[in-house]
């Protein structure tokens, strides 16, 4: 499965090539024009059945995830690091990541429990209490394969069981994936597809793209944060595994253009297929640049349920993976059939 392989690639904030890579190959195989720009962000150009028929219709899916980078290496050979994107300091301890283009195998060490002092054992070690362990004999034996400036990625196994999918960078491949899903379908219209670069740090990507293309609508494809688990009041929930998509009203960057989310509604709702609304307000996505790019653009988002984003595995229910692609389907083709004034 797409969304299973694009989990497995490296592509930290920055270095989203190997991502961009496997999917221009799928862009090419499939004989859908594509290009680059100078930012790193990748523009695929979907042709409908007629020519001209194009609707100012962007949707957007960020390659990058969140991660680590080499920021110097001890004489001892191990490696400190800064944080890429936002990441909590107490899912660090112990996990295993790969480093830089050659993947180095490394894991991510502390010192040891028995030495720490009594407030130190009491909350998350800092970043610069870490270090990554590549085993190696000391600093010129590590960098016979790393370097100051790699970056790190989780090391994870994507796997599905039954209707759960298990792995790492499901924010956003997960999206990522749903939009090759869309571009491998037909439709009587144009429209634009654009994998975004360096969302988590900064919404850097799609800042560029809204402004080239200067859509007249969009819909950015995202993951949001479940977090019905136990010990979590029901209402803190924000969203739930196993409910559809979640559509948001609002978050910390963006408010969603009101016809677009009461489109993205009908059509959920014609097709009888369940959906949520994202009740948590705070984190950004880029639909808070896009939204704001030149005279405006009319903006909503879309996302599948994922526990634990931002850590080194996250988990999804691929039913709601798959109601997010078949919604989405369904508003293009509502705006093509329908018109939608914004």
């Amino acid at each position: 499965m797409l969304i299973e392989e694009l989990s497995r690639i490296p592509g930290v904030s920055g270095d989203e090539t190997r991502v961009r890579n496997f999917i221009k190959e799928k862009l090419s195989a499939w004989g859908i024009k594509n290009e680059t720009d100078s930012m790193g962000n990748l523009y695929a150009f979907k042709e409908g059945g007629k020519k001209n028929e194009e609707q100012g219709i962007m949707l957007v899916a960020h390659m990058d995830e969140v991660g680590l980078m080499v920021s110097s290496i001890e004489k001892s050979g191990h490696l400190r690091f800064y944080k890429v994107g936002g990441i909590y300091e107490n899912t660090l301890v112990a996990k295993p990541v790969r480093i830089g283009p050659r993947d180095v195998y490394g894991v991510i060490g502390a010192k040891a429990i028995h030495l720490q002092k009594k407030d130190e054992r009491k909350k998350a070690l800092e970043v610069d209490k870490l270090y990554i362990d590549i085993g190696a004999k000391n600093r010129e034996d590590a960098e016979k394969v790393v370097k100051i400036g790699d970056y790190a990625t989780f090391y994870s196994e994507a796997v599905v069981s039954g209707d759960l999918l298990k792995g790492k960078a499901l924010d956003d491949r997960a999206g990522c994936a749903a939009l090759l899903e869309i571009l491998q379908r037909d439709y009587p219209f144009s429209f634009t597809v654009v994998f975004s670069v360096q969302e988590e740090v900064g919404l850097r990507g799609a800042r560029v793209a809204a402004y080239r293309l200067n859509p007249r609508v969009a819909l950015v494809l995202e993951t949001t944060g479940a977090a019905d688990l136990p010990g979590v009041k029901e209402q803190d929930y924000s969203v739930s595994l196993g409910l559809g998509p979640a559509l948001t009203i609002r978050d910390g960057s963006a408010v969603a253009h009101p016809r677009v989310l009461d489109r993205l509604i009908s059509v959920a709702e014609e097709q009888k297929r369940p959906y949520q609304f994202r009740s948590f307000m705070g984190s950004f996505t880029d639909a808070g640049v896009i939204s704001l790019s030149q005279s405006g653009v009319a903006t909503g988002v879309i996302s599948t349920p994922c526990r634990y984003i931002h850590s080194p595995v996250s988990l999804l229910n691929m039913q709601d993976w798959k109601h997010l692609v078949e919604i989405t389907d369904s508003f293009l083709r509502s705006v093509h059939e329908k018109g939608l004034d914004v």
